[in-house]
């Protein structure tokens, strides 16, 4: 039992799982827009592996993640070796394969929003000015930063024309990241400093549950303004906003880490498994 604990822990904590939902939420784009044999969704969930342990590692030497430490430089070796081998996969993927390099512009801002949403762009003194040192900046930088990682980059690496439905499935996807974003947010809501004004910490848990059922009816009702839309599309659409919904409505700030950072970051994984089956 503690061996099985052992690997899940790795496998959350290493940030395998969110790499993992990246890949799958990149992969419905391109299923969903017909692009087929692309590899831009193996290049995100790699991405995310790289920048996500750099990003632990800056925020645990910053002490910021104090309840990760001890675990994180326990196994400091093994994540040295993941990121190793995902930065040379990486590195295959850009030189060695048809990977239209052109495309990695388009990743510009949305990176640049993901390293200084924790990186500051400033410091004076002791105060540091990074994108969740803002109000209310931290939970849109996360989702308009992987709505254009997973939606216009996937798109314009396959040179894809950005079309209307481009632009309509670009927002849907903020609304989507926001809705499953609420849940952390609740979570942390009385261990996050105070000056983030996250959406719990200003409107209340209940009031914050009613923003995300919003944005997620509202993801809902987008995917009837599409010119190419098919009823089992629109199915898929109700049917995990449904299950987004039901993980967001039982969300608390008593919830362990499990129920975020495995089971609602599985939402993407069980969404693409949808659209595998049915589209």
């Amino acid at each position: 039992m503690n061996s099985l604990k052992r690997i899940i822990d790795f496998y959350i904590f290493s940030n395998i799982h969110v790499a993992l939902a990246g890949f799958c939420i990149t992969k419905i784009t391109l299923v969903k827009f017909g692009v087929l044999g692309n590899l831009t969704s193996l290049f995100v969930g790699l991405s995310i592996v790289i920048s996500y342990n750099f990003i632990r590692l800056y925020e645990i030497k910053t002490n910021r993640l104090n309840w990760l430490k001890k675990w994180f430089f326990v196994h400091k070796k093994s994540l040295l070796i993941l990121t190793f081998f995902s930065i040379i996969g990486l590195i295959y993927l850009m030189f060695f394969t048809g990977f239209n390099q052109k495309s990695i512009y388009i990743l510009f801002p949305f990176v640049f929003m993901t390293f200084f949403y924790v990186i500051p762009l400033l410091k004076v003194g002791k105060i540091e000015f990074s994108f969740r040192n803002f109000p209310f900046i931290k939970i849109f930088s996360i989702a308009i930063a992987w709505a254009g990682i997973t939606v216009f980059f996937p798109l314009l690496e396959a040179k894809y024309a950005l079309t209307t439905d481009a632009y309509i499935e670009f927002f849907e996807r903020i609304f989507f990241i926001i809705a499953i974003t609420i849940p952390f947010d609740i979570r942390d809501v009385n261990t996050d400093p105070k000056s983030l004004k996250t959406l719990p910490q200003v409107f209340g848990i209940k009031m914050t549950k009613l923003i995300g059922l919003g944005l997620l009816f509202l993801f809902v009702v987008f995917e009837v303004f599409k010119k190419e839309i098919s009823f089992i599309e629109v199915v898929i659409s109700l049917l995990i906003s449904i299950i987004t919904a039901v993980f967001l409505l039982f969300s608390n700030d008593q919830k362990s880490r499990y129920y975020t950072s495995f089971w609602v970051e599985a939402i993407p994984i069980i969404w693409f498994i949808l659209v595998v089956l049915f589209l």
